[in-house]
């Protein structure tokens, strides 16, 4: 089994119900695939450096896998075709970094 980083950019207006159900549904292809989901992360609602599709924001999913070149293949077949994503981008990793919220705020005044 390989480790996979997976990046997901889904439009800037569509809904919190709609975000929760792409999560959802990649989910489900994931496992279905000899796929697990070793850590999910919801980055939200970012500005994009340049125009995607008239999008100056998008909704940020971020997916930690470990499953097989297979799952991967699935999975981005699926997403070609998906309206509401913008982008997305899988980087293979040798291993997964669990510890690091890259995008969570940090309180330096409270200490």
């Amino acid at each position: 089994m390989n480790f996979y980083e997976h990046t997901l950019i889904a439009r800037q207006d569509i809904s919190p119900s709609q975000i929760k159900q792409i999560e959802e549904k990649y989910t489900k292809i994931i496992e279905s695939n000899q796929g697990n989901i070793v850590k999910f992360e919801s980055w939200g609602l970012m500005q994009l450096s340049y125009l995607i599709k008239k999008n100056k924001k998008g909704n940020y999913l971020h997916f930690k896998i470990k499953g097989k070149g297979k799952t991967i293949t699935e999975l981005e077949k699926n997403e070609k075709i998906d309206k509401n994503l913008l982008r997305y981008l899988t980087v293979k990793v040798k291993k997964l970094d669990l510890d690091t919220d890259y995008f969570k705020k940090n309180d330096d005044n409270k200490k």
